[in-house]
């Protein structure tokens, strides 16, 4: 018999999250693992008069692909991956990974040719997505190896993940809303403003966001989420900020990474562990050491580190950046194939102004 939360979960995400309507294609992406949740979406989707196709993807091809596939292999992109981005109204993927660390020996350089590639889908999903004609949505079902990276038994994450989805309310829909009304006040506080200043630990950076809006993020196109980001300007991000848990990204982790910015560019990077991995990825392309993101979490019910950033970069009290590619709704301009998001604990002993104004303290918003 289906956990009940997981067809509440469906429900959500067919009904509010992506609002799917009579005759739109959706592509469902996913790890075998992810059954459950994919058979209960996939009637949702019939149910709401939609077109689900259903993409399964094996487990550990990725890496072999990485570490066999020619230079030519590595860029070529599967059909799969375009009507997924290309063609489809709505796109849901799935993470629902049996081991988290499949890439963790692959050769940086061949990720980074294999990511460089993918710059043309990026700049399609950005556009697509500001042009208001395609929607997506990136969620998570619950298996062992992503209980264990949040040190959690399978029950206990179930759990987690199903709380932070706001799952256990007796209508989850009117707790979305409650907090994207919440996140809306502060959006509007920061209309017309010109810069964002974060001190804490090792932090000291300001952001220029003039010109720029800040997204409501409130269960739609992550799931769970919690959050409001906006694209800095690109030439206005200086100082050097310290993200307190670890990077992680294409199944590698970065610890302690420290970045330096100077008229809107990563020019100094270092990181306790993961120091090539983290320059190769900065080396991608010209956009990928611009700051391409800046938000804020808000999401209540998450409260400690998960080594996954779909959790992570919502919890309440932070802050994160993303290196790489802008979200065009914002107003950003950069251009990436990376979009790498990296989380600033700022719970205790920070402060952000904006435009002089005490916004935030030690995590608690003060307007």
């Amino acid at each position: 018999m289906a956990d009940p939360r997981v067809l509440k979960m469906a429900h959500t995400l067919v009904n509010y999250s992506m609002k799917i309507k009579e005759g739109e294609l959706v592509v469902l992406q996913s790890e075998p693992a992810a059954a459950p949740l994919v058979q209960a979406m996939y009637r949702e989707i019939l149910l709401a008069g939609g077109h689900p196709v259903a993409h399964t993807v094996m487990p550990g091809l990725s890496r072999i692909l990485l570490n066999h596939g020619n230079d030519k292999q590595l860029q070529w992109i599967s059909p799969y991956d375009r009507l997924g981005i290309e063609t489809a109204d709505v796109r849901i993927r799935i993470d629902a990974q049996s081991n988290t660390r499949e890439l963790s020996q692959v050769d940086p350089e061949r990720q980074s040719v294999f990511q460089k590639s993918r710059r043309e889908l990026m700049g399609t999903l950005m556009s697509r997505t500001h042009a208001g004609d395609f929607r997506w949505c990136v969620t998570l079902f619950p298996t062992e190896g992503l209980a264990q990276d949040a040190n959690m038994s399978l029950p206990d994450f179930e759990d987690f993940v199903y709380g932070v989805c706001f799952l256990n309310e007796a209508d989850p829909i009117a707790k979305w809303q409650e907090l994207h009304d919440m996140q809306a006040h502060l959006i509007n506080y920061l209309q017309n403003k010109r810069e964002v200043h974060i001190l804490g630990e090792g932090t000291d950076i300001r952001v220029g966001i003039a010109g720029r809006s800040f997204v409501n993020c409130a269960g739609d196109a992550n799931f769970p989420d919690g959050e409001f980001f906006t694209g800095p300007e690109e030439t206005n991000v200086n100082g050097v900020v310290r993200f307190s848990f670890p990077a992680i990204y294409n199944g590698r982790e970065v610890e302690d990474v420290q970045l330096t910015f100077e008229a809107g560019k990563v020019v100094k990077a270092t990181a306790k562990s993961g120091q090539d991995f983290l320059e190769q990825m900065l080396n991608v392309d010209a956009g990928a050491r611009i700051l391409g993101e800046f938000a804020f979490g808000t999401n209540p019910n998450i409260k400690n580190y998960t080594r996954n950033i779909l959790f992570d970069e919502k919890m309440g009290g932070t802050i994160h950046m993303a290196v790489g590619a802008s979200y065009p709704e914002t107003g950003g301009l950069n251009q990436s194939a990376i979009h790498w998001d990296m989380v600033c604990d700022l719970r205790q002993n920070s402060e952000v102004y904006v435009d002089g104004q005490l916004f935030q303290k030690n995590g608690t918003f003060v307007v």
